[in-house]
């Protein structure tokens, strides 16, 4: 079980095609661990939560994320900073991935989560910490340690999205080999996961 890679689920809250945040997420594949695997999921197909439309039946967006979510061992999560918060497009995905559903515990319960963010001056600092605040509802493992926000992001991506900051690259590595080890240490006591 141990050898099995550790599958990270990524997403962004943004749904604009050059955000910076989605070019940090995207280089996380050029420092992935070799141990690691990571599936990226654009949230621009989630629609508001509602419970009423849950009660209907759950849309096949959701239902997608959902499969993602639960298959997935850990999280990465970027956001941009709106209003000294996370964007509405991050907060209804995980509004919906808060929920039950049909299984016995919503698919965020228990994962472990890496948080980053690309923006200006603060670098995302009170959308990250926001996002800890909400992903304490379901029981998540937040690394703590190292932390990941990217200052005047526009100087670290080229004009095709590329990471060109050696230092931003180097902080990004530490941060999936962080999230790796908290991981196995998590598979390896599958007992605390849900405490």
């Amino acid at each position: 079980m141990t050898n099995q890679p550790i599958n990270v689920l990524g997403f962004v809250g943004s749904l604009r095609q050059k955000s910076n945040n989605k070019y940090l997420l995207n280089a996380a594949h050029t420092v992935l661990p070799a141990d690691m695997s990571l599936e990226i999921f654009d949230l621009i197909d989630i629609p508001m939560f509602n419970q009423d439309v849950e009660a209907e039946g759950i849309p096949a967006s959701v239902l997608a994320f959902r499969e993602s979510m639960k298959a997935a061992d850990a999280l990465l999560i970027a956001t941009p900073e709106y209003n000294w918060s996370i964007p509405g497009v991050l907060k209804n995905a995980l509004d919906w991935m808060s929920r039950k559903g049909p299984d016995p515990q919503a698919p965020l319960d228990g994962k472990t989560v890496a948080i980053m963010g690309a923006g200006g001056g603060g670098g995302t600092v009170r959308a990250q910490m926001h996002l800890r605040d909400i992903l304490g509802h379901n029981r998540l493992h937040v690394l703590p340690h190292p932390q990941m926000m990217v200052a005047k992001a526009w100087s670290h991506f080229d004009a095709d999205g590329n990471l060109i900051d050696d230092a931003t690259r180097d902080r990004l590595g530490s941060l999936l080999l962080e999230l790796r080890d908290f991981s196995l240490k998590l598979r390896a006591q599958p007992e605390i996961a849900h405490v």
